[in-house]
């Protein structure tokens, strides 16, 4: 039987960043990340398709990003604090800029 296109997407996020799939049976609802790692605390959407207006401001941030800075979205909900402001950046460049740590084995 093959995986959910959801599952196989988280495990492709995990190998790239060097963390482990954690199954769903393994955890409840925010009481673990989708992917176990040391640093990061990982969750993943799977969506047929992104809205269409995030994906024009990541490509606004690339296109004005140059070679010397990292493109990143920040997304803000109308009268809340800009501390709890979203940060968006393409998992291609987070890579980039932060390295890709030696990946082991997925154990699921």
């Amino acid at each position: 039987m093959t995986d959910k296109s959801w599952k196989a997407t988280e495990r492709a996020v995990a190998n790239l960043l060097g963390g482990r799939r954690v199954p769903v049976s393994g955890r409840g609802r925010g009481d673990a990340p989708d992917i176990a790692h040391d640093w990061l605390a990982i969750e993943v959407k799977h969506r047929k398709r992104l809205p269409k207006w995030l994906r024009e401001a990541m490509c606004q941030a690339k296109a004005s990003s140059g070679l010397s800075r990292l493109p990143i979205v920040v997304l803000h909900e109308a009268g809340q604090r800009h501390d709890e402001d979203l940060v968006m950046l393409a998992l291609g460049d987070f890579v980039d800029w932060f390295g890709q740590p030696d990946i082991g084995d997925d154990e699921d």
